[in-house]
């Protein structure tokens, strides 16, 4: 059923950006520590190379991947597919995180679409990329993209996502850095 490949080719990619949502996942290094999923939308996703992909990390109520991957680096991205053929694929890697003010992150930046709040880029590189069959996937139907956010990072505009990422992002539920001295 399932399948271990050596890099990310052209039709995995192309299914990669057929999809309309992935998963972000990491865990601190303390067992007592708590692990993160998050949702993602795949505008915000970008395949860089074989073995590298990246996202657009937007500013939101916490930031757990950005303080586990400051940690330890460890990520994990799934898709899966709730149209047509069932597939999941999990995307293993060493992430890094890039802010705005890094010279990497203002060459990735042309990838992703101009979005206000954005916080980060996270830069993985793969050690593992696996499929599987994805049966147990139920089937939805993609209506389309929400604004709720855009228009909230809007609407706070830059001193206030600094504000509000100062008073939120700074550290995650464990205590771990996170925006705290970028």
């Amino acid at each position: 059923m399932g399948k271990i490949y050596s890099e990310i080719d052209a039709p995995m990619s192309a299914w990669i950006k057929a999809q309309h949502v992935f998963f972000v996942a990491s865990a601190p290094l303390s067992s007592e520590g708590h692990i993160n999923c998050s949702p993602k939308d795949t505008a915000s996703f970008c395949v860089l190379d074989s073995m590298t992909v990246a996202y657009q990390d937007q500013t939101g109520s916490g930031a757990e991947t950005i303080a586990h991957v400051r940690e330890n680096g460890r990520i994990v991205i799934m898709f899966c597919s709730f149209e047509k053929v069932p597939r999941i694929l999990r995307l293993y890697g060493e992430g890094e995180v890039l802010l705005p003010q890094s010279a990497e992150f203002e060459k990735l930046a042309p990838h992703f679409p101009q979005r206000p709040g954005t916080r980060s880029i996270i830069r993985i590189r793969l050690n593992r990329i696996t499929d599987s069959c994805g049966f147990g996937v139920p089937f939805y139907e993609y209506i389309g993209e929400r604004d709720v956010l855009e228009n909230w990072a809007k609407h706070k505009g830059e001193d206030g996502i600094a504000e509000y990422q100062a008073q939120k992002n700074a550290v995650s539920i464990d205590g771990l850095p996170a925006l705290v001295n970028q």
